[in-house]
C-alpha cells in the first residue's frame, strides 16, 4: 500500500525511524519518504546511508505548527514517532515534555487535517498506561488526542490509530546499550534497580513490522497492542555479562515495577486478536462503524473478560535468559 506514496516520519533520525525507512526501501517503491526532525547532525548523518532519490530531509520541530503542516503538503501516509521519551528527564523539566508531546500532537493532527493526510499513526508506549509518570502521562493525552481526532474529521478522508508498545530493544537510549557500554568499559558491576523489575520486550524490527501491518488495519480511533514477550532486568544482566556482579540501585524517579499496556480498567474496551490486542475508544464517533471486532483485513476479535490486564508481571511469555542471550549475541554482531 506505499508504492508511490508520500510518507512522513516526525523524529525520523530516532532508532524507529531508521529502521522504518530502511524496511520500506525494502519492501516498496515509495514516491517520498519525508524525515521530519530537528536535528541537523542527525540528517546529514542520515542522508549518508539513505540518499535515495525519493528521500527528503525537512528541519524541523512538531512545535512549530506551520512548519509541520507545510512538511506535509501531498503527503498520504504520517507515522509521529517525535516524543521526548527519558523518563527522568521530564520529571526535571515536566513543560519540555509537555511542549512536545502534547502540543506537538495537537500540531501533527490539525496539520494532518489541513493537507487531507490519508492515515496517521502515532507511537505511545506502555508507560501511557495508567501514568505515574510525566512522560506516561503526557502520552496517554496524546493518544486521547489522536483518537478523538477521529470526531473532527468532517469532510477530509483523514483518519488516525494509535501503536502501543514496551520497551524496543536495542534503542538508542535504553538498557542494552546502556549495559553494553558498562561492559566495553570493563566495569565490574551492573547496576538493577529492582530485583523483581520486569518489562515488555520487543524489537525495533518487529515494532516496524506492526506499524505497517496496522496501516492496512487500522478503521481509525484504535489502540493497537501486540503480543510480545516480558523480560526480567537481572536475567538481561545475566544472559550478557553472566561474570558481572549486580548491584541493587533503587527504581528511578517515576519508574514502574512492572508495565501495563492494556490496563484493568479499559478491559470492557479491549478486543484479543491472534497478534495482537486491541483498546476500542471510549468516546462515540459520529456517522461511523464503531464496531473494531473486525478490521479493515477481515481479521475478526473476541472481547476479553472483565477485569483481563496485559502486564509485563504476569504475561505468561518471559523470555529465558538464552533467548536473551541470543539476541544480545545476534545484535553484537549487526
Amino acid at each position: 500500500m506505499f508504492n508511490d506514496k508520500s510518507i512522513l516520519i516526525t523524529g525520523g533520525t530516532g532508532s524507529f525511524g531508521n529502521c522504518f525507512i530502511k524496511m520500506v526501501l525494502e519492501l516498496y517503491q515509495p514516491r517520498r519518504i519525508i524525515v521530519f526532525s530537528r536535528d541537523e547532525l542527525k540528517q546529514y548523518e542520515m542522508q549518508q546511508k539513505f540518499n535515495q532519490s525519493c528521500m527528503r530531509y525537512f528541519i524541523g520541530d512538531v512545535r512549530d505548527k506551520e512548519r509541520i503542516s507545510v512538511a506535509m503538503d501531498g503527503v498520504d501516509y504520517v507515522v509521529h514517532a517525535a516524543a521526548l521519551k527519558q523518563v527522568p528527564a521530564a520529571e526535571y523539566n515536566p513543560m519540555e515534555c509537555i511542549k512536545t508531546n502534547i502540543y506537538g500532537a495537537e500540531n501533527v493532527i490539525q496539520a494532518a487535517l489541513k493537507n487531507n493526510v490519508s492515515r496517521v499513526i502515532a507511537l505511545s508506549t506502555d508507560k501511557a498506561a495508567n501514568p505515574i509518570n510525566l512522560y506516561g502521562a503526557t502520552k496517554l493525552a496524546s493518544d486521547k488526542l489522536f483518537v478523538a481526532a477521529n470526531n473532527m474529521t468532517g469532510t477530509h478522508p483523514t483518519r488516525f490509530s494509535v501503536v502501543r508498545y514496551g520497551n524496543v530493544a536495542g534503542s538508542r537510549g535504553s538498557v542494552v546499550p546502556f549495559f553494553q557500554k558498562l561492559i566495553n568499559d570493563g566495569k565490574n558491576v551492573l547496576p538493577i534497580t529492582h530485583e523483581e523489575m520486569t518489562r515488555f520486550w520487543i524489537t525495533l524490527q518487529e515494532g516496524v513490522a506492526f506499524v505497517l501491518k496496522n496501516f492496512e488495519r487500522m478503521k481509525g480511533g484504535e489502540i493497537f497492542v501486540p503480543k510480545i514477550p516480558s523480560i526480567r532486568i537481572v536475567d538481561l544482566a545475566s544472559a550478557m555479562a553472566p561474570h558481572l556482579k549486580t548491584q541493587i540501585i533503587g527504581i528511578r524517579p517515576g519508574e514502574k515495577l512492572h508495565e501495563i499496556m492494556c490496563p484493568k480498567d479499559d478491559s470492557h474496551l479491549t478486543i484479543n486478536f491472534k497478534e495482537h490486542y486491541v483498546l476500542c475508544p471510549s468516546i462515540t464517533f459520529y456517522n461511523e462503524d464503531n464496531d473494531f471486532s473486525e478490521d479493515m483485513l477481515g481479521e475478526k476479535g473476541q472481547r476479553v473478560a472483565q477485569g483481563f490486564e496485559y502486564n509485563s508481571g504476569t504475561n505468561p511469555h518471559f523470555l529465558t535468559i538464552q533467548e536473551l542471550q541470543a539476541f544480545t549475541t545476534l545484535r553484537a554482531d549487526e
